[in-house]
């Protein structure tokens, strides 16, 4: 098993940046892919950005392609997903996940996920 402890949102004015962390411990070999996800009220949860855990191989989601960076460190067993020029349509509860086989978008093939951490944008 391996447990992701999600942290840092909170509550930014539009343009304004902030950087999620999601510790991971436990079984952390087994990780294949990390990433983040996000749910607005009412919507479905997105895929935002994911990371391969050996190689670094990166796909951001259109929507945040150019704010937002996502990048780990494998010796401390963290993945990071730093966030600039955020907007009002950023705000969301974002959850970090991880994946022993797949690296693509869809939420349904992660396998352990993150308590979700509140992000909200004021404009």
């Amino acid at each position: 098993q391996v447990q992701l402890v999600d942290s840092g949102g909170g509550l930014v004015q539009a343009g304004g940046s902030l950087r999620l962390s999601c510790a991971a411990s436990g079984r952390t070999f087994s990780i294949y892919t990390a990433g983040w996800f996000r749910q607005a009220p009412g919507q479905e949860r997105e895929f935002v950005a994911r990371i391969t855990w050996a190689s670094g191989y990166i796909n951001y989601a259109d929507s945040v392609k150019g704010r937002f960076t996502i990048s780990r460190d494998n010796a401390k067993n963290t993945v990071n997903l730093q966030m600039s020029s955020l907007k009002p349509e950023d705000t969301a509860v974002y959850y970090c996940a991880a994946s022993r086989d797949y690296s693509g978008p869809e939420s349904s093939k992660y396998h352990y996920w993150g308590q979700g951490t509140q992000v909200t944008v004021s404009s």
